[in-house]
């Protein structure tokens, strides 16, 4: 037993480990099969998480990537601008659901069917059954619903700060927006710098360029898997997305009269992190079972890179202007704003 053991895939290893700590604490008369169960259990959380959530911590970069820099034209020193936005982003069918099979598992199958098409995050609300077996109970588990919404919709505010040289100091905050089963909150600050007060013969045109460099903060949080078993529920039913994106953005402008009609680039990385949480099981009482997913979760996190393009235009009445901007790349995203300069 122990050599099999020692060939085992190292986060299986990791997981019976644990689990027979947990066990020896429970009862000593449980059984090598029980111990083995259920890690495979867990093994098989960890599997349906990464195809369930990753889809929607990919789109919520793009849902933070808009409409950062209102303008790239020189602010005046110490101008103040508020803003309030409402974004709009439109979710790709093919992310909606993935496909999963029995052999995909190793404690659960598909209950009365090899094979079956699941909700991501950002899918239906359609469901199945998962079942298994544990020590001669039965472990029943319905599959997690998606947002069910074609269109994603948060509303933030955001500031900005005229600064020295031709600098601005931009500032986003969003409140936690209630998805259907799910959360999402953003927020973040960058700085924007015009380049093309340094060509007068841009200026001269009415031809506006800058360069911005922003950080950002997202996290997205949905109702996961509520599993029950003769050891107490083991308090997964929350799984969220943690990303911690920094963003490039190289825009240009051209000014007619009071319309702005303005072209970016943006280019940015993403780190990705996942993490279990809500109420703890009772299984806590003898083992760290959120604190162990969370450990093996951290097989899944990544790095990512983005291109998108935003197009947008701006039309200034005295000291209000209104907005629409609209990012497209792998996914699409529209943004309307109104914008008050003091």
């Amino acid at each position: 037993m122990l050599l099999t053991l020692i060939l085992m895939h190292k986060k299986q290893l990791l997981i019976l480990l644990l689990c027979s700590l947990f066990f020896n604490l429970k009862s000593n008369a449980q059984s090598q099969s029980e111990l083995e169960q259920i890690g495979y259990l867990l093994n098989d959380a960890l599997f349906y998480s990464e195809q369930y959530i990753i889809p929607a911590t990919d789109a919520a970069v793009y849902l933070s990537s808009s409409s950062w820099v209102n303008s790239p034209k020189k602010k005046k020193l110490w101008d103040v601008t508020l803003s309030l936005h409402g974004n709009m982003f439109f979710v790709p069918k093919n992310d909606r659901s993935f496909k999963i099979k029995n052999t995909d598992f190793q404690f659960f199958e598909i209950e009365n069917a090899t094979s079956a098409t699941v909700s991501t995050a950002l899918g239906n609300d359609n469901q199945i059954y998962l079942v298994g077996d544990l020590g001669g109970e039965q472990v029943r588990l319905k599959t997690p619903e998606g947002i069910n919404q074609e269109i994603v919709f948060y509303p933030y505010l955001q500031v900005s700060l005229g600064l020295p040289f031709g600098t601005e100091l931009i500032a986003r905050y969003s409140t936690k927006t209630k998805l259907k089963k799910g959360d999402y909150q953003v927020y973040g600050f960058g700085l924007n710098h015009n380049i093309s007060q340094y060509f007068k013969s841009l200026e001269a045109k009415k031809i506006n360029v800058s360069t911005a460099l922003i950080y950002s903060k997202e996290e997205i949080t949905f109702d996961f898997l509520d599993i029950n078993t003769a050891y107490g529920n083991l308090g997964i039913n929350q799984l969220s997305g943690l990303v911690d994106t920094f963003h490039f953005q190289l825009s240009a402008s051209k000014e007619f009269n009071k319309l702005e009609v303005i072209t970016s680039l943006i280019a940015n990385t993403s780190s990705f992190e996942y993490v279990v949480g809500g109420k703890k099981g009772e299984i806590e009482d003898a083992f760290p079972l959120q604190q162990t997913v969370n450990t093996l979760l951290e097989r899944i996190a990544k790095d990512n890179v983005n291109v998108l393009g935003e197009i947008s235009a701006r039309y200034q009445i005295e000291k209000i202007f209104l907005q629409s901007s609209f990012a497209f790349g792998k996914f699409a995203n529209l943004n309307l704003g109104v914008q008050y300069q003091f």
